[in-house]
């Protein structure tokens, strides 16, 4: 790729991601630029990340309708953005505090998505440590 090329192509991957993360503070799933076929993999999510969530019913109605509650006054910094080699995904290192909760769930994220060349999500993977959220205190929130 050219330089020009290359730089649309990172755009286009941070956008995919950032929009993501908006979606989160939003709590607009409609923004997110999943693909009709993307697939989910998540800590906390049912089945794991053994088991995704395929299709994005799937994830709406499976990791989304039951995460919308913790999202109120969530807060989200986004840290950073790292390419692979490809370009085909980009991982982005994020803090998202949970503030359902008290105290204040702090989750160190480091999310993977895969994007197509329309700039659609099709594969997601969430990584953090869930033990902060999955207290009794939490599920209780």
């Amino acid at each position: 790729m050219s330089n020009p090329e290359l730089t649309d192509r990172k755009q286009q991957l941070r956008h995919a991601a950032e929009a993501y993360f908006e979606g989160l503070r939003q709590k607009n799933f409609a923004t997110i630029p999943f693909d009709d076929n993307a697939s989910l993999r998540a800590p906390i999510a049912p089945g794991g990340v053994h088991h995704p969530l395929v299709g994005k019913n799937a994830v709406y109605e499976q990791w989304w309708l039951p995460l919308v509650p913790a999202l109120e006054g969530v807060e989200i910094t986004v840290l950073d953005h790292y390419f692979n080699e490809s370009l085909t995904a980009i991982c982005t290192e994020a803090n998202i505090t949970i503030n359902v909760v008290s105290p204040p769930a702090k989750l160190r994220v480091a999310d993977r998505f895969t994007v197509n060349a329309e700039g659609q999500i099709t594969e997601q993977e969430n990584h953090f440590d869930p033990r902060d959220i999955t207290n009794p205190g939490w599920q209780n929130a």
